[in-house]
């Protein structure tokens, strides 16, 4: 399998957030493109590409966009006329950037916006080209304080050089755009609390219908897209959909950022078609730590069901995941090797989860708690055999039944770890975690890369 760098082409460069460099590698020549076109042909053309959402459910870019009702907005009514007051005038239409990356594992936005901010930037003025909004945001993790100040300087160079403001290059088109830092709160990935916070309220999904494309920020029509979706937009608009079908597969074309961490050899970003690998991806990543082997892996962060090397062939694209049912997600692969525990690993992963739980709806805050408390039962010795089955019916009563996907998520790696390593949540019962290093390992070491005090204590 061969990498197809265009996102990561020159992350290397020396300069290469500012817009000399972006320019020097055919930067917004995208934008002029689509200028070029009337809005429906853009989205026509995003939508004959294939794109899908990058941001974890898969949902075709282009039919996202066209839900926005694609009338003019702010159209002036002449009050002689009959008809009106016949229907209200159109509302305004936002774009809105979900760039507040949160999933334990996803590393993926952040990279692409501290390396390269202006084909965000780009993408963000064509989509809100083609659904016709002239006011569009970048909500950030407030954490990132350095990609902070480089969208900023980014979004800076961009009025400056007029493809943002008024009249985007002679067009006509008038965008604003705004960089908006969040107060750290994971449960502000989901669109609709995303939405509520950028509003000025505390963050919490809200019960749908009506959905952002009929009701979304301020109550307009608003889109809502992952910072890699509207990134590989420019490139379609530059090269045509033809250009990015040629990658990737049938169903899911193009290519995308793979992020390795874990217990490999060269954890890092890998771009590669939709459809790659594991196998291949570890092979060019140096493989599993030396004197080591796989345990498990997932394929799209913390909250995609596990996986083992059973599925080292299962191509990484939306299909063959939901084959093995499991998710693409946001293509979070965290290795794991055989120093791991499995029940530990699930463990972290719960507390977070019970941490992040809004506690707007009671089956995601009472259900997160009582999963975090039960697995922590099992690491600790206080457990019995039948809190195996009280885990399962917890996550039964949790999953698709939130207002949100955070209780989904919350379930999904207990649910498949019990199905996939039972014996080792028997092996916990009844005096707690049978692993001397389980004890003396930093989970963290095991996103790191590097050899963990685990591994000390194991030999």
């Amino acid at each position: 399998m061969t990498l197809t760098p265009y996102l990561s082409r020159y992350w290397d460069d020396p300069e290469s957030w500012t817009l000399a460099t972006y320019l020097a590698n055919d930067g917004y020549q995208g934008l002029q493109a689509a200028l070029q076109q009337e809005p429906d042909q853009v989205i026509s053309t995003v939508l004959d590409a294939g794109l899908r959402g990058r941001g974890g459910a898969g949902f075709p870019t282009g039919r996202k966009w066209g839900f926005i009702p694609q009338q003019p907005t702010g159209a002036p009514v002449d009050p002689d006329e009959p008809d009106a007051h016949a229907e209200p005038a159109a509302k305004p239409h936002y774009l809105v950037v979900n760039a507040d990356e949160s999933e334990p594992g996803t590393c993926k936005d952040i990279p692409l916006m501290l390396a390269t901010p202006h084909v965000l930037i780009e993408g963000v003025a064509i989509a809100a080209y083609a659904i016709r909004a002239s006011h569009a945001f970048i909500y950030l993790r407030g954490e990132v304080v350095p990609v902070l100040r480089r969208l900023q300087q980014a979004v800076a160079e961009a009025y400056e050089a007029g493809y943002l403001g008024r009249d985007v290059l002679g067009s006509g088109f008038d965008l604003d755009l705004v960089v908006h830092a969040g107060a750290g709160a994971y449960i502000c990935g989901e669109e609709t609390a995303l939405l509520d916070s950028l509003e000025g309220r505390r963050g919490q999904p809200r019960l749908r219908p009506p959905f952002p494309a009929v009701a979304g920020l301020y109550a307009c029509p608003t889109v809502v897209n992952n910072v890699e979706s509207l990134a590989s937009v420019p490139s379609i608009l530059q090269h045509g959909p033809d250009w990015f079908r040629s990658m990737g597969s049938e169903k899911s074309p193009g290519y995308t950022l793979y992020s390795l961490s874990g217990h490999v050899t060269r954890p890092g970003q890998y771009e590669a078609p939709l459809g790659v690998t594991l196998r291949e991806l570890l092979d060019l990543a140096g493989g599993i730590r030396e004197g080591h082997t796989l345990k498990f892996w997932t394929p799209g962060g913390s909250s995609t069901p596990l996986l083992t090397d059973a599925q080292l062939d299962m191509p990484l694209d939306y299909e063959g995941c939901a084959a093995e049912g499991t998710m693409l997600g946001t293509k979070a692969l965290q290795i794991f090797d055989d120093t791991t525990c499995v029940v530990r690993a699930v463990l972290r992963w719960s507390e977070f989860y019970a941490h992040e739980s809004c506690g707007k709806c009671t089956p995601c805050r009472e259900g997160t708690y009582w999963l975090e408390r039960v697995m922590r039962g099992l690491e600790e010795g206080t457990a019995t055999e039948d809190d195996l089955e009280l885990l399962l019916d917890i996550s039964d009563n949790v999953v698709g039944k939130s207002f949100c996907a955070l209780g989904d998520a919350a379930a999904a790696p207990i649910v498949s770890s019990i199905r996939l390593f039972r014996d080792e949540y028997l092996a916990h019962v009844p005096d707690g975690c049978p692993f001397d290093h389980c004890r003396a390992t930093v989970f963290a070491g095991a996103r790191s890369g590097a050899a963990s005090d685990s591994e000390e204590v194991a030999r």
